[in-house]
């Protein structure tokens, strides 16, 4: 009996119910309007910001997903410089240089049709640095067994299996020709955003067609086939949300990769993906707000107030936990404690930080909008559940 979805015989008309998707892809295209409207009412400067910071996110957590921990600085630089907005970073590792040029890049070409030479392009600039056994810019070759196991070696669980290496070449050329075939239209969207992105994702990890790196550019397409529905490069940042689900991510994967019924590893994946596009608006509105107030601020502030101020911008729309205090301010700047409260009342003088309490209890937060994102499902029934997590 068939184990895997890629054994079955009808392998791959993969089965979902577009109606359980609806109300999820109608919030996803509302969201994707506010998304661009506030990015057209952004500054240049602000643009660029928000294009760097969302996708180093999704750069630096797409790795982690598969255990590789990236420096965020060196990504960013990496990144303004794939960008062409700053210069070479001679300290950026391969991996890092790597992973901010295939994230550029599927910025830059989302407009352009999928085709092996992508993806191979992709997978090498993924595999930069590694060894010759990731087999960088190739279809996986080796004859073994292509599987993701856990457990003893001696006695392994095996969550996946792939097909054959001999099949991949074939397998992936159907593939590349379905997502040209459902990109949408401007008069005739062919499939869901979401659920073509999802079934994408799903599909590509079924075939796992590289010897290492499948997650990160299966992640990367789920990207672009978002940025064609909208049509912009793609700020959704995907990765940030699966690492948080990480176990949940990797159970919704094993599941429906032995069935060809996907739907309900998309209702799972346009969850993530809602979850995702709320997460970058708050991060959108939350550093176009950021970039106005440093550009009012200008020389108002000392060197010291503008340390602890970028550090408490750090955590984005999330807000700095527990708010700035006179002794987190001294950890950050080194300042005694009459120059901490002296900046600090000069920092809510300036109405850059809000203060609250008294004295000892005094605390500080940013007068800028903090939006905590919550948790979203979409139910068999189409229905969509919010869950905000509680500190």
């Amino acid at each position: 009996m068939p184990t895997w979805n890629w054994q079955l015989p009808q392998w791959p008309e993969l089965r979902c119910d577009p109606a359980s998707l609806a109300e999820a892809e109608a919030r996803f295209a509302a969201g994707a309007t506010v998304l661009l409207t506030t990015l057209a009412a952004s500054s240049t400067e602000s643009v660029e910001r928000i294009m760097v910071e969302l996708v180093s996110d999704e750069a630096v957590t797409t790795s982690t997903i598969e255990g590789e921990l990236l420096d965020r600085d060196s990504v960013q630089r990496s990144i303004r410089r794939a960008l062409s907005l700053g210069l070479p970073d001679a300290a950026a590792t391969p991996a890092e240089r790597g992973i901010a040029e295939l994230l550029v890049d599927v910025c830059r070409t989302f407009t352009q049709p999928l085709d092996a030479v992508t993806l191979h392009r992709w997978h090498a600039m993924v595999m930069r640095g590694r060894d010759a056994r990731a087999e960088p810019g190739r279809w996986r070759t080796s004859a073994e067994p292509m599987q993701v196991v856990s457990g003893r070696l001696d006695r392994p669980t095996v969550h996946f299996e792939a097909p054959p290496a001999e099949r991949v070449p074939g397998e992936m050329q159907r593939f590349i020709e379905w997502f040209n075939a459902t990109e949408p239209t401007v008069d005739a969207p062919k499939l869901g955003a979401l659920a073509r992105a999802g079934l994408a994702h799903g599909w590509f990890e079924s075939i796992h067609p590289f010897a290492d790196g499948n997650g990160r550019i299966g992640r990367a397409l789920s990207e672009k086939a978002l940025a064609q529905s909208m049509p912009h490069p793609s700020l959704t940042a995907l990765s940030p949300v699966i690492l948080a689900r990480r176990g949940d991510y990797y159970r919704a994967l094993a599941q429906a990769s032995t069935t060809l019924d996907v739907g309900p590893w998309q209702r799972w994946f346009a969850g993530i993906a809602l979850q995702a596009q709320a997460r970058s608006i708050a991060e959108v509105q939350f550093i176009a707000a950021k970039v106005r107030m440093l550009a009012a601020l200008g020389r108002d502030l000392n060197v010291r107030q503008e340390k602890a101020l970028l550090r408490m911008m750090e955590r984005g729309s999330t807000g700095f936990e527990g708010g700035m205090t006179a002794s987190k301010y001294m950890a950050i700047t080194r300042a005694s404690p009459a120059t901490a409260t002296r900046d600090l009342a000069g920092l809510a003088e300036l109405r850059a930080l809000v203060p609250h309490g008294a004295r000892r209890h005094m605390r500080y937060e940013l007068q800028l909008p903090v939006c905590p994102v919550p948790t979203i499902t979409v139910l068999p029934t189409g229905a969509i559940v919010e869950t905000v997590s509680t500190p």
